[in-house]
């Protein structure tokens, strides 16, 4: 039960992404008085210079790769000319009408959770909030951040998000030297686009824009593109990009970027140089949490300036909270949402769970996607946890040939004795719709042998995912 209270327990919530929009949420559910303090929008950049505009660039994306591989499944498309002879047309991207279509969908979901957070009876306040002391936030508004009445709590959450890191020697500029929250100002489809990083963001812009037609160069400092990810399915990713055109600069290391003209260098630290249209700097992110007033009331920073929080997402103080990519947990919208709602229930007294990372599902939005969870090959490989591992190339599942699905594979993770399904990685389009069935399976501790159990349809791409789990049934195992 929720402690009741004389008043309204009071909580105020700095930003109003993911994390700070479920908190919100949470605590009018549970009668509170929220107040909620956004400088940007509703929804924060995951909303509106993140995920939701990044993901609708991807999905126009998609849609470019179907038309043109479409031939394989016999649709061809064409167009007559004069002499009334068919001509194929080419696949056209409409760069600005992409944009201004994105930027109108990350704008009305941000005044949809707005909606939603007033009608539950938020307050939503835009400025920049501060912790002015212990038990107090000041807001700073208006274009000179001039300061707001100071407003009191009980519990705070900070769910202030983080920005693009930068380069000294790459300095942005918004029209060729481009961070990923500038790339929806482009008017232009870019003639030559090159990415330097290779991690997620860096792998899933360079695998848009190829799909959308421009040429791109993905300079990675690793031996291998996305390098903290499942090592099978960062070459099959690699593979399809090379395929497709992608020049990949493998173990090569950009020191700079400048514009020449209407031209972008950049300098690689063997000398090297590659000349394009335009580049992206995608080499990581910094958290907000620098001036806000966080070493005012004693919460605690990593080196990097990010928030230490627990599995509650308390941090060091013990009635403020924080969640999202300002903690030094997972930076997934997914995590910072229970982040967020885990903090205001706990603050509450009502029922919570730890947050458990190893069950947390993730994706990356390539083509084709990468979706994990669980426990990963490496740590099964590297001793650090016992496992069997089973692999499922998706070339034998009769809905992918249908389909032309060339590329990707199921994955599954189970501990040695019992069978119990522990991890799983599938590479396989709308591979963040195919993965939900082992996050259950985890979450509930369920042995392959059970899993299998469960119906699949035939033919359907999730039926690799229990052809995998039959292959890995064990007759000297019981698990009824």
């Amino acid at each position: 039960m929720v402690t009741t209270f004389d008043r309204k327990h009071r909580i105020v919530v700095l930003g109003g992404g993911p994390g700070g929009y479920e908190s919100a949420l949470a605590g009018a559910q549970l009668g509170a008085d929220v107040t909620l303090i956004e400088r940007t929008g509703v929804g924060g950049a995951a909303v509106l210079t993140d995920v939701v505009p990044s993901k609708t660039l991807i999905a126009t994306a998609e849609a470019a790769t179907a038309i043109r591989e479409s031939g394989e499944l016999g649709v061809q498309f064409f167009a007559r000319g004069k002499d009334g002879k068919a001509l194929r047309p080419e696949v056209a991207v409409n760069l600005t009408k992409l944009n201004q279509r994105l930027l109108r969908l990350a704008g009305n979901q941000s005044d949809d959770m707005r909606n939603a957070l007033v009608d539950a009876g938020v307050k939503v306040v835009q400025g920049e909030g501060y912790f002015d002391g212990p038990g107090a936030v000041g807001v700073r508004t208006g274009p000179k951040g001039q300061d707001f009445d100071r407003v009191e709590y009980d519990t705070a959450v900070v769910a202030v998000g983080a920005r693009p890191r930068t380069l000294e020697t790459a300095k942005p500029d918004g029209e060729r030297i481009l961070t990923w929250t500038q790339l929806y100002n482009l008017t232009e489809m870019p003639s030559h686009l090159i990415v330097v990083g290779s991690g997620v963001t860096g792998a899933e812009f360079a695998s848009a824009y190829t799909a959308l037609g421009t040429k791109v160069t993905l300079v990675s400092s690793r031996d291998r593109v996305l390098p903290g990810e499942d090592a099978d399915a960062a070459d099959v990713i690699e593979k399809v990009f090379k395929r497709n055109g992608m020049t990949v600069l493998s173990k090569s290391r950009a020191e700079s970027a400048v514009r020449e003209g209407d031209e972008v260098v950049v300098t690689l630290s063997d000398g090297r140089e590659v000349r394009g249209s335009h580049v992206l700097i995608a080499v990581g992110s910094i958290p907000n949490t620098q001036n806000i007033g966080l070493d005012s009331v004693g919460v605690e920073l990593t080196d990097s300036g990010h928030i230490r929080v627990n599995k509650v997402a308390r941090t060091s103080v013990p009635n403020i909270y924080a969640a999202g990519d300002c903690t030094a947990f997972l930076p997934l919208a997914s995590v910072a949402s229970v982040q967020g709602r885990t903090a205001v229930f706990h603050a509450l007294g009502d029922e919570v769970r730890p947050i458990n990372l190893r069950n947390v599902a993730s994706n990356i939005f390539t083509y084709p996607e990468i979706a994990t969870v669980g426990w990963q090959a490496h740590s099964i490989e590297d001793g650090e946890r016992d496992g069997r591992i089973h692999k499922l190339p998706l070339s034998q599942n009769p809905r992918a040939k249908m389909q032309n699905v060339r590329d990707g594979f199921v994955k599954l993770i189970a501990g040695k004795d019992q069978g119990i399904i522990i991890g799983g990685v599938i590479v396989s389009p709308k591979a963040s719709e195919l993965i939900l069935p082992l996050s259950i399976a985890i979450e509930q501790r369920l042995t392959v042998d059970q899993f299998a159990r469960a119906w699949a349809v035939y033919p359907s791409l999730s039926s690799s995912i229990t052809d995998a789990a039959r292959a890995m049934h064990r007759p000297d195992v019981t698990n009824d």
